[in-house]
């Protein structure tokens, strides 16, 4: 993991994920770039580091790819001049979350590949485990590399299998072959939209439908945001084919073992996404209530932590019966551009971005819900901000086990040695966050909370990885 204080100190201790991506393909000729851009705009809890879009017109000259991308948000990165200018009826967008020393414009994407069979447009969504050998392979047979995320690699590799074989889709197919992780990927060739996951299908992609235009996503609010219809998801190991004549599938990479991320559910996805079939809000809704089973205390209050803790708040209070309440108020305008206080002042990070509402909480034992604790400064905090608006005690659940260990999948949970839990019993992790008790959701009930369904990945909390980690951690430069 990349040791930038800015991004692992104590003021930022959160779980991010790295990327969302989206395509569309319009039969009719119509452009796509501003449909695209409300796709990225409801993908933007993905990522807020940098964004962007690449189209071509399949009935203009072969290969022309127009393309524009940069750091900032969605609305900060596009202005409608911009988006006029990206004519095209085909098309990929990207928004982008980097781990700390890869936060460059270069790095932002869709990348746009010219290569002798002609051009392609890429997004990524995940991290290669073998990334750093297919790179160094490549450069000793002349690659050259212009950024250093993995999805340039995945796109080398295409464009050089593309010289083999008669079709993209089949370059994709022997692609994947040669990669080893964890990728949803959208290509964007001259006349085709393709779409790919990984064969655990460790990150999500779906498909969707308007008229007569076709779209990929890495989750269904963006569908539901630009008012396609849904039309199934791309399964483990699936890579699909969107052409004039429909969908052509090809599931030759598929296995039987999935490990799809649990975490999607817990924390990541928007809660009005379906993943595989399964709704995030109510996944979120029954860990709270497994919470109430296993980890009852007497209270007047349950509040949830903006905004992945308000859905297993809920949940709580329902199988409690205690009541649900707002104890916090958030700023959603803190965004990339916050300016992190200097070590004297970070205890005002915490209230920058949440404030409690006193005449909620004074007086009250108050249940407080939260997704996750990764260092433990956070949570340190807000029970600290509840005590301080009033709170006689402050009881911390967590809708999610303890994380122990880090992942080599494209989320950003860091080394053991900066994971609370991974030192301390729970009593002492209570202790240190300053909370009257604590509870997490056990490993064990991960499938009841997503309705009996396994095939899911859950090695932060376990340890038990679907593919071996790598002896070095590759985790700086994720795509």
């Amino acid at each position: 993991m990349a040791k930038n204080p800015e991004h692992t100190g104590e003021v930022e201790d959160a779980i991010h994920e790295e990327c969302g991506v989206f395509g569309a393909y319009d039969f009719d000729g119509k452009d796509v770039a501003s449909t695209i851009y409300y796709g990225l705009f409801a993908l933007q809890h993905r990522g807020q580091e940098s964004c962007g879009i690449a189209v071509s017109d399949t009935q203009g000259p072969k290969g022309k790819v127009l393309s524009y991308k940069d750091m900032g948000l969605v609305n900060e990165v596009f202005d409608a001049e911009k988006l006029e200018s990206l004519k095209g009826n085909i098309g990929v967008g990207h928004v982008r979350y980097s781990t700390a020393g890869s936060s460059t414009r270069e790095n932002a994407q869709p990348l746009v590949l010219n290569y002798v069979k002609g051009t392609l447009g890429m997004a990524h969504n995940g991290n290669l485990l073998n990334a750093l050998e297919l790179r160094e392979e490549l450069s000793y047979t002349g690659a050259i590399f212009q950024t250093t995320i993995d999805s340039e690699v995945i796109a080398y590799l295409i464009a050089r299998e593309r010289l083999k074989v008669g079709t993209v889709e089949e370059a994709v197919r022997g692609a994947m072959k040669k990669i080893k992780g964890a990728y949803s990927l959208i290509v964007m060739s001259p006349r085709k939209l393709i779409g790919a996951r990984d064969p655990f299908g460790f990150k999500p992609l779906c498909i969707g439908k308007r008229d007569n235009t076709y779209y990929l996503s890495s989750e269904t609010c963006a569908l539901d945001t630009i008012g396609a219809e849904f039309v199934r998801d791309v399964l483990p190991g699936e890579i699909v084919t969107i052409t004039k004549d429909g969908i052509q599938s090809d599931m030759s990479m598929a296995q039987s073992n999935t490990a799809r991320c649990i975490f999607e559910y817990i924390y990541f996805a928007r809660p009005d996404s379906k993943i595989d079939g399964m709704g995030v809000y109510e996944s979120r809704v029954n860990a709270g209530r497994i919470l109430a089973k296993t980890h009852p205390v007497e209270a007047d209050l349950v509040v949830g932590v903006p905004e992945s803790g308000n859905a297993a708040a809920l949940g709580y209070s329902m199988e409690s019966g205690i009541p649900y309440g707002n104890a916090f108020i958030k700023n959603n305008y803190v965004g990339r551009t916050f300016i992190k206080p200097k070590q004297a002042q970070r205890e005002s990070s915490v209230k920058v971005k949440l404030n409690v509402l006193k005449e909620a909480v004074a007086g009250k034992r108050v249940i407080m819900i939260d997704d996750s604790i990764v260092r433990g400064t956070t949570s340190a905090r807000i029970v600290s901000l509840l005590k301080n608006a009033g709170a006689t005690e402050v009881h911390v659940r967590i809708s999610s086990p303890a994380f122990l260990h880090p992942c080599y999948f494209g989320t950003d949970i860091p080394s053991e040695d900066q994971l609370i839990a991974s030192g301390n019993s729970v009593d002492e992790i209570c202790k240190r966050i300053g909370a009257d008790s604590l509870g997490y959701l056990e490993t064990s009930q991960l499938s009841e909370m997503i309705c009996g369904q396994t095939g899911f990945c859950d090695a932060c909390f376990t340890g038990n990885y679907p593919i071996e980690p790598p002896k070095q951690d590759i985790r700086g430069e994720m795509g």
